[in-house]
């Protein structure tokens, strides 16, 4: 088990708020190669944009959850068409 203060420094795995604020602060995305993409590695591209407060990775697919919308436009506009692990997201 990591030490407390490991564990407060990663971002939850809530990403499925509906209220209107987080919705606009979610960032999905899609076409990842999960197999080769961990989460540690989508907050490591994604942090640069702002404050991951919410990350959850699927097959195929993530959501990160920012702190405000400005963070996720950003991140949106940043990373489109980016090409990670072999597949352009």
């Amino acid at each position: 088990t990591p030490p407390t203060h490991a564990r407060s420094a990663m971002a939850s795995n809530v990403t499925n708020k509906t209220d209107p604020r987080s919705m606009n602060s979610r960032v999905f995305i899609g076409n990842l190669n999960t197999l080769v993409v961990k989460k540690s590695d989508v907050e490591a591209i994604f942090s640069k944009y702002g404050k991951i407060v919410g990350c959850s990775v699927h097959k195929g697919f993530a959501f990160v959850q920012y702190v405000n919308e400005r963070n996720a436009r950003a991140a949106v506009a940043g990373e489109d068409g980016r090409m990670i692990a072999g597949q352009v997201l």
